[in-house]
């Protein structure tokens, strides 16, 4: 994903006495904290290290701390054994989501080594050396008795299971980052009738912090009237570099594209647009019908430049390619096509827009000579999904608020219908009839927003991250 730069909390717990006792094991442990800060910024995480937290008044001391710097969660390295009335006073100040580091030095002990030492007092030095699991459920009860949310990451220094899930969470927190910053812009209405997709917007910007940005057809259309020859052609080059075009289009709609392409390029500069949603049809024949039924190419482009765009104005799925794309995943706006059951996959597509970063080849535009249950004709994309690994993300909105649905799955090769869409073949470990049953039950709108590889577990920690459920059917 785009490495931006987060700042992160990171502090190390451990009982005061100790030090004293256990010659070197203070000095010990740091290099231990200091070598997990260092990982934490390869992977391009601002680290504000509040040190070694050894009593309840330095507790209070780097809750100020990481207050002050405005982390966006704070990362508990459990030393060695400390006391939850330590750690207490710190989260309950902080309020950042926590996660407890349970890393061990390595993955066992080496029992001979510390019991060849022949002195006890060392030899206990050594194990609190290792001691990082005796606090953990310790700290887990209080937590759970204070309502604190947290997570932990159980492990040992330099194993790649615990960088990936260093690696996971700081991509979770920086994708939380950019849902919070992100300016969402809403073209046109909904697609009538359409009622899974309709949303609550003010919920979205509750749960997600996007700020929400209503714009109007006639501001578009000021801007397409205003295009001069020099973009028109700067645009056309763009499509013959970025698209494979079908010697079959027209000119004439090439630069009808091209022309909505411009204007779109400035209305999401102008409001400062981090996606956007769109639909519209108006009246038979006038001007915003000519915008709207030329808007595939511009919106796949504005797709692969990390500024997703949803047809049928949906909201709900919009979030969920811009939550994609913020993993670096992709996020292709889809909806079921058809199930092929003598090969059990599943087709998934849509007229556009498509993502380049995911696409099994070129990304072709096509001319269309009917965009199907909506006005007019033009130009569209024939795009498959690159084979592999997939996640299927969608944003959803039930009676209890607003929660995470996945699946993961392959796109996989096969025939796939040429109809000027981004047709693909997916197959699933519980099965097509299994998943389709269950992904429809869980109650997401029809679409949902395709990303490469398997990553429900980032997106689960999104989840935890925004406070709201997470459902994976397969």
């Amino acid at each position: 994903m785009k490495n931006e730069t987060i700042k992160v909390g990171l502090l190390g717990v451990g009982l005061d006495t100790y030090w004293g006792q256990f010659d070197g094991l203070l000095e010990r442990l740091t290099g231990y904290r200091k070598q997990i800060a260092k990982s934490m910024e390869a992977l391009g995480a601002e680290v504000v290290d509040a040190g070694m937290v050894d009593n309840p008044a330095k507790a209070v001391a780097a809750a100020q701390i990481l207050n002050k710097e405005d982390v966006e969660v704070a990362f508990i390295f459990i030393s060695t054994y400390a006391l939850s009335s330590t750690v207490l006073p710190l989260a309950q100040r902080l309020k950042k989501h926590i996660i407890l580091l349970n890393i061990q030095p390595v993955a066992a002990i080496d029992y001979d080594k510390i019991n060849s030492m022949g002195d006890r007092g060392k030899m206990t030095g050594e194990w609190l050396a290792h001691c990082q699991a005796c606090s953990t459920p310790e700290f887990a009860c209080v937590f759970n008795r204070a309502d604190i949310r947290y997570d932990i990451i159980t492990g040992y220094l330099n194993e790649q299971y615990v960088s990936d899930e260093i690696g996971g969470w700081l991509d979770a927190t920086r994708a939380v980052k950019g849902m919070r910053n992100n300016r969402l812009g809403i073209l046109g209405h909904y697609y009538c009738g359409m009622l899974d997709v309709y949303s609550d917007t003010t919920l979205q910007s509750v749960t997600f912090g996007t700020h929400i940005e209503l714009l109007e057809m006639c501001e578009l259309k000021a801007l397409r009237d205003a295009v001069n020859d020099s973009e028109l052609q700067a645009k056309l080059q763009e499509f013959e570099a970025r698209f494979d075009v079908a010697p079959e289009c027209e000119q004439a709609e090439l630069e009808r594209a091209a022309l909505t392409a411009v204007a779109l390029d400035k209305l999401v500069a102008s409001r400062e647009l981090g996606s956007m949603s769109y639909y519209y049809e108006g009246y038979a024949g006038n001007d915003y019908e000519n915008i709207v039924t030329s808007v595939i190419a511009g919106n796949t482009l504005l797709t692969g430049n990390g500024i997703p765009v949803a047809g049928e104005c949906e909201v709900k799925n919009v979030q969920a390619m811009k939550l994609m794309s913020l993993l670096g995943a992709g996020g292709s706006f889809s909806e079921f096509y058809a199930m092929d059951l003598d090969d059990d996959a599943v087709l998934l597509g849509h007229d556009g827009p498509a993502h380049f970063a995911i696409a099994e080849g070129r990304v072709k535009l096509v001319p269309l000579p009917v965009y199907h249950g909506k006005p007019g004709k033009g130009l569209s994309i024939q795009m498959s999904v690159r084979h592999g690994d997939v996640t299927l993300l969608s944003v959803c909105e039930g009676k209890d608020g607003i929660f995470l649905l996945v699946a993961e799955g392959q796109s996989v090769p096969g025939p796939t219908l040429q109809i000027g869409n981004t047709n693909s073949r997916y197959r699933f470990a519980c099965g097509a009839r299994t998943f389709i049953e269950e992904w429809s039950k869980a109650g997401p709108s029809h679409h949902c927003a395709i990303g490469s590889g398997h990553i429900a577990g980032k997106i689960g920690k999104i989840a935890r991250l925004l406070n709201i459920p997470f459902v994976q059917v397969c």
